[in-house]
């Protein structure tokens, strides 16, 4: 079980804002840093402003950190070279600036997108191999092998977890079944800081989704409990937007929408 100062990067975003509030209110002490203004530091956290491609602000974030939450990234499909420059390029720099630094663990926000063409199972596991539907999905792919390799080599501890859809409430009809809700989402990193004897360990982003078709054990086994559930808005979703059409490509990959043609290149 980690313990000590927990990093939290790219704070200043939507799940960054999420874990903000909800590991402090878990007991956690928090160091928050992204180059967006974070606002005044509350008790419990000390704040870096700047850029990640400043070697100072990334020497500064994690000096005498015990464990990393690398949120910093393009959060959606962009032109390669961006994607490149900041999902890919900027993770390296923090990985291994957190490396030579001696941090512990990693959490990483991972996204389904690193399986995205994955076709659709009856219960799809946690660590199915990389089969990305876009450059952004590749950037996943790229971050869970540079942390392989650093578990693998230098004895860090990471967890992977592989994103579905984080919002507030299910939006569309495929969200009754990857949707992963802001508290379930503090209690999943919550769970991948405290989870004692892990090496490297990929687990699915969701909430306790009673449509859900992607299989939760690996996060429940590292102590996650979720307790949310979209099935509480199924009527809303299903009277807005119609039944799930499992022939549709939302429904048939793991990917949703980003394994369709609007997101050829």
């Amino acid at each position: 079980m980690t313990s000590g100062l927990v990093l939290v990067n790219g704070a200043s975003g939507k799940i960054g804002a999420t874990l903000r509030s909800g590991l402090r209110e878990a007991g956690w002490q928090l160091r928050l840093q992204d180059i967006e203004p974070l606002g005044e530091a509350a008790d419990g956290e000390e704040l870096v402003e700047g850029d990640m491609f400043d070697d100072v602000v990334l020497e500064a974030a994690v000096a005498g950190v015990e464990s990393l939450v690398h949120l910093a990234a393009i959060p959606t499909e962009a032109p390669y070279a961006e994607i490149h420059r900041v999902n890919i390029e900027g993770t390296y720099r923090y990985f291994e600036a957190a490396r030579r630094a001696g941090v512990r663990r990693i959490v990483f926000a991972g996204s389904n997108h690193a399986v995205g063409l994955t076709p659709r199972q009856e219960l799809a596991p946690a660590d199915l191999p990389p089969r990305p539907d876009t450059y952004y999905g590749v950037s996943k792919v790229f971050a869970e092998a540079l942390g392989r390799l650093y578990v693998d080599r230098y004895g860090m501890e990471m967890v992977s977890l592989r994103i579905g859809s984080f919002l507030l409430r299910p939006l569309r009809p495929r969200h009754l079944a990857t949707w992963l809700s802001p508290g379930d989402t503090v209690r999943l990193v919550d769970a991948a800081l405290r989870a004692p004897d892990v090496t490297f360990v990929t687990v699915w982003g969701i909430s306790a989704n009673t449509r859900g078709w992607w299989d939760d054990g690996p996060g429940r086994a590292l102590g996650y409990e979720p307790q949310d559930d979209a099935e509480a808005y199924a009527a809303e979703v299903i009277a807005e937007h119609g039944s799930p059409d499992m022939d549709d490509v939302t429904e048939a990959f793991v990917g949703g929408e980003y394994a369709g043609p609007e997101f050829d290149f």
